[in-house]
């Protein structure tokens, strides 16, 4: 719900800070003392058009913040800043944000009601949502149904597109991956390291006749004149016991030369001077690297490639029978949503009638004694909602017909048949603001007003600008806006009345006058009927 608001030279509104909780808060004040400024300001904080006209004289721009808590206790604070030249800025949590991104936040929190755009009830989609709960499970289930099976449809058509497409690119397909997969197995890949392998031996065999040579000179060096000059330095020293030391390590190292001449004669009977086989390893070679090249970057890849190639001939292979298979899933299924939209359609046609008898009572008590609500389903191209449009319809006075709620003249009556609306169809965001429900009424009907706004306020936060007494009295909270002259500017003040100062502003609603005992008398009848109310509401008929 809104907590805190927060106006900054925003019309006669210099700076104000207002504190909301839960329930019903009446907003009331003489006429231009600045309420609808209010209203205008969160209109302003969920997206609502920015005109340079609000910022109030001699400031550079208009700023408004928001607080809003959840149910979890969550909290999103939100700004908006109307500057006198120029584009006006959106802030999310002190993030730039764009209008876009505001109006999406603020929808989730805020429905306003009267002359402005924010009434989410106005939208189609809404209203069709809105039927569709009041109807219960025998619409909302064969939804689900029909959902889920639009859901499945796609699913079918994707898998049937993924099988091959047209029989051309099928057979195009089949063919280049039997071309592959016939590659790649005769290149017989058992060895995902045979590449590295071959680079070794190619390098052995390229310069055999160098490395023989090499080799041979190694070997005749060892074995010869380094073995034997070790072998003597080793024999001059031996038995004499301060040198056992380096006698032990020329052993050792006569031991090591002689066991790197053998490995140099293996070495050298192991290299052979071979072209056929040195170009058998460039053409194997070549092969790899080809195959590397086309179908992954090590030949572990191209192994893996060739397996997913295989499964996808597989695929296209079985083609006609999973196609049949899968052509058949769709009929049914499609059969299935046919099924589902059309109870869907007639759960919304049935449940519009009891729709439109249950709002319009309490547009009658509403000072509309001729109004009619409709509610009106027709047959769409399907989506995923169904097939039907839901419109809400209305028709304010005898001779006049039914007209969509959007297109309501009145800001007042469609202010009071959003009210109507709403305590029937109790799915609304949290917040719920009211300007003008009251515009042309009085007396009972005033009171009815209250009423309803109060059974609202038992599931929303409810916010009203009233010019009723009738109307302020079943508030659970009220503020009073007022104007008084600052120097020589006109500044908006608000402030929340309780007891007396509060009989004492129902009365001058009543009356235009603060002091008269009649109309205080009044207003202290209208605070305790209210009172009573809220309790019978809360605990039932005593």
């Amino acid at each position: 719900m809104l907590t805190e608001l927060h106006v900054a030279e925003l019309g006669i509104v210099a700076d104000l800070t207002m504190v909301f909780g839960p329930g019903l808060t009446a907003i009331t004040g003489e006429t231009g003392a600045g309420k609808t400024l209010l209203v205008e300001a969160v209109e302003l904080l969920v997206g609502g058009r920015a005109d340079a006209t609000l910022v109030r004289d001699g400031a550079p721009e208009a700023r408004v913040e928001g607080r809003f808590v959840d149910m979890a206790g969550g909290e999103v604070v939100v700004a908006r800043v109307v500057p006198l030249d120029g584009r006006s800025r959106a802030y999310i949590d002190g993030r730039l944000a764009t209008v876009g991104e505001l109006a999406d936040v603020g929808a989730g929190y805020v429905d306003l009601h009267g002359q402005h755009a924010h009434q989410s009830l106005l939208a189609p989609a809404v209203q069709r949502g809105a039927l569709d709960r009041f109807v219960g499970s025998p619409a909302t289930e064969p939804l689900a149904a029909y959902r889920a099976a639009r859901e499945e449809l796609r699913r079918i058509a994707s898998e049937l597109d993924g099988l091959g497409g047209d029989e051309r690119a099928r057979a195009r397909e089949l063919d280049l991956l039997r071309f592959q997969i016939g590659e790649i197995d005769v290149a017989a890949l058992d060895d995902s390291g045979e590449d590295v392998a071959l680079e070794a031996v190619e390098a052995l065999l390229a310069d055999a006749i160098a490395h023989r040579e090499a080799l041979t000179a190694a070997y005749s060096a060892v074995e010869g004149p380094a073995l034997d000059t070790v072998g003597g330095a080793a024999a001059a020293l031996a038995g004499r016991a301060p040198f056992a030391e380096l006698a032990e390590r020329l052993r050792a190292m006569q031991a090591e030369l002689a066991e790197i001449g053998r490995d140099l004669r293996v070495a050298l009977d192991s290299v052979e001077d071979d072209p056929q086989r040195l170009e058998e390893v460039r053409a194997r070679r070549a092969l790899l690297r080809e195959l590397t090249r086309k179908y992954g970057e090590t030949l572990a890849d191209v192994r893996v490639y060739a397996d997913e190639a295989r499964r996808r001939l597989a695929e296209l292979e079985a083609y006609e029978a999973r196609a049949t298979e899968l052509e058949r899933a769709h009929d049914l299924t499609r059969g299935r949503a046919a099924d589902a939209a059309a109870e869907l359609s007639r759960a919304r046609r049935a449940g519009s009638g009891a729709l439109a008898e249950a709002v319009t009572p309490h547009l009658r008590e509403l000072a509309m004694p001729a109004a009619a609500f409709e509610v009106v389903v027709e047959p769409v191209e399907p989506t995923d909602d169904g097939a039907d449009r839901v419109t809400f319809l209305i028709s304010a006075n005898p001779g006049e017909p039914p007209r969509p709620l959007g297109k309501v003249a009145s800001g007042g009556e469609l202010s009071r048949a959003m009210l109507a609306a709403r305590v029937v169809l109790s799915e609304a965001p949290p917040t719920l603001v009211f300007d003008e429900v009251d515009a042309g009424i009085g007396g009972e009907a005033g009171a009815a007003v209250g009423r309803l706004l109060a059974d609202l306020a038992g599931i929303h936060q409810v916010l009203v600008v009233t010019h009723l007494a009738q109307v302020a009295a079943y508030a659970d909270a009220q503020v009073v806006v007022e104007k008084r002259d600052q120097g020589k500017r006109t500044v908006a003040s608000a402030e929340t009345v309780t007891g007396e100062e509060r009989v004492r502003e129902l009365s001058r609603m009543l009356a235009g006058v603060g002091e008269s005992a009649h109309a205080r008398s009044h207003a202290a009848e209208l605070l305790d009927a209210g009172a009573s109310f809220k309790r019978a509401r809360t605990h039932g008929p005593a």
